[in-house]
């Protein structure tokens, strides 16, 4: 009799662990169809900054620490190769005692950038209402982005998904503490950008007036 309700039971478990099989594929499956998409953009990352075409403006995103000066002095690299005329800061001013876009546009004007030639977004609170704002409050229209390579594909996909003529350089200059970190992060936050940028398009958190127009000059975008 026991041996009976094995035979029995036998298939039950088998159909069973097929189900939990395809639950665990099924995500599995479609966050590398995801990922994949995302990733396909490091096609638009530049070999070098000469390779790097000439563009109205670079978008230079906020970070902490030495991630955000190499980004900054990538950008500022960028404007002094004649490569932009202007640099966009965007980044995170969501409490009184931290300001990125603030710290970015020091270092620039430490070296050398004109304060007209600065324009800084204070509400870049992530990498989509960033791309997002400077398509819709900035009047971007082309751009180069500037970050990290862990980080361009995301922010070009999302820039691509947003209607911009984007590419990107790459703005590692050393190995960060924590970097393997930062990958695993990604990871998570390409699955959220790519949602983001595909399926719901949110409004960024703040949106707020039009501000200025950075693609006006787009027949005659070499900085003079």
């Amino acid at each position: 009799m026991r041996f009976l309700s094995l035979l029995i039971a036998a298939p039950k478990a088998r159909r069973l662990r097929k189900i939990c099989l395809i639950v665990l594929a099924v995500p599995l499956i479609f966050c590398g169809f995801v990922t994949a998409q995302v990733v396909s953009c490091r096609r638009l990352i530049c070999a070098s900054q000469a390779d790097a075409p000439v563009r109205p403006v670079a978008i230079v995103f906020g970070a902490v620490g030495s991630i955000l000066t190499d980004r900054v002095l990538t950008g500022v690299e960028l404007y002094k190769a004649g490569k932009v005329r202007t640099l966009l800061m965007t980044g995170d001013n969501s409490r009184d005692d931290y300001n990125e876009p603030d710290e970015m546009r020091s270092i620039a004007l430490s070296q050398g950038v004109p304060s007209k030639d600065i324009v800084c977004d204070f509400a870049g609170f992530r990498t989509y209402d960033s791309l997002y704002r400077a398509r819709d409050i900035f009047g971007v229209r082309s751009a180069i982005l500037v970050t990290q390579g862990y980080h361009l594909p995301r922010a070009l996909f999302i820039a691509r998904k947003l209607g911009l003529d984007v590419v990107g350089v790459d703005a590692a200059k050393r190995r960060y503490v924590g970097q393997g970190a930062f990958n695993l992060r990604e990871l998570g936050a390409i699955q959220v950008a790519w949602w983001q940028a595909v399926v719901t398009h949110p409004r960024p958190k703040y949106l707020g007036k039009v501000e200025a127009q950075l693609s006006e000059n787009e027949g005659d975008n070499a900085p003079g």
